[in-house]
């Protein structure tokens, strides 16, 4: 029971990875929060997860949401020890095609609301004086460039700058800041993904999922319980010495 009697956030936590770190920490103990912008799929994960979970919405992009659901969530659980910054988006396009509306929602949502409600939770966790643990979530686009993907791999690897960003101005409150970057996990965003490159290159749908999961070293796609373990490792005391790191979950894809 490695979260036991903490309060814990995990953004975009109604389905796919999200729904399986909040479900990791229900089972460590932890007091989960499910937030967000899909109210209903978030309040029928908090009713799986039990144990006094609970849903929150959330919209990343709206600084009065962000607000909002960190105040319910001080007076409805008492605080904050952790958060998962896991909401986000994807699009694709050539360079040449990429549009200034594009741009502006991937970087609102997978940047600016990604910061802005760490923001709101840091200034929570430092008003209660306890600490607290904050997990971005980045991705292996974050990495390296990808053709087609410019504007997502630009807003992942801002990502893992502001984690280390925050996690050096952080830890002086006892808040550690760290990141999780996947590989591909076979999730409805991935679903989403496929039919991308099956519109945009003449596929088959899930064509362009085989052929990523055939070329990752482990051998297969990732599952979100594969990134379970890390969020809670990120999330407990056992990583109270790790700070402004950004973790590779991704089979073997890239190497620091």
């Amino acid at each position: 029971m490695k979260l036991e009697n903490k309060v814990a956030i995990v953004t975009g936590g109604a389905r796919g990875i999200g729904r399986a770190m909040a479900e990791a920490f229900g089972r460590e103990g932890a007091v989960v929060v499910v937030a967000d912008v899909l109210a209903d799929e978030a309040a029928a994960t908090a009713a799986a997860i039990g144990g006094g979970a609970f849903a929150v919405r959330l919209d990343v992009t709206d600084p009065a949401s962000i607000d909002a659901m960190v105040d319910t969530v001080v007076a409805r659980a008492g605080g904050i020890d952790v958060l998962v910054n896991n909401a986000a988006v994807y699009d694709l396009a050539p360079v040449v095609e990429v549009t200034r509306p594009g741009w502006d929602k991937l970087f609102d949502i997978n940047v600016k609301g990604l910061f802005f409600t760490l923001q709101a939770v840091a200034r929570a966790m430092i008003a209660r004086g306890r600490g607290g643990k904050i997990v971005n979530m980045s991705s292996q686009a974050g990495r390296r460039g990808e053709p087609l993907g410019a504007v997502y791999c630009a807003t992942k690897a801002a990502v893992i700058s502001l984690t280390q960003s925050a996690g050096l101005d952080l830890i002086r409150h006892g808040i550690n800041v760290n990141a999780i970057a996947p590989g591909v996990i076979d999730t409805p965003m991935w679903d989403h993904v496929d039919a991308l490159f099956a519109a945009r290159e003449g596929l088959p749908i899930g064509a362009k999922k085989r052929e990523v999961g055939a070329a990752v070293p482990y051998g297969r796609m990732g599952r979100p319980d594969d990134l379970a373990g890390a969020a809670v490792f990120l999330a407990s005391a056992d990583s109270d010495y790790v700070v402004a790191q950004t973790l590779n979950v991704d089979g073997g894809n890239c190497m620091n």
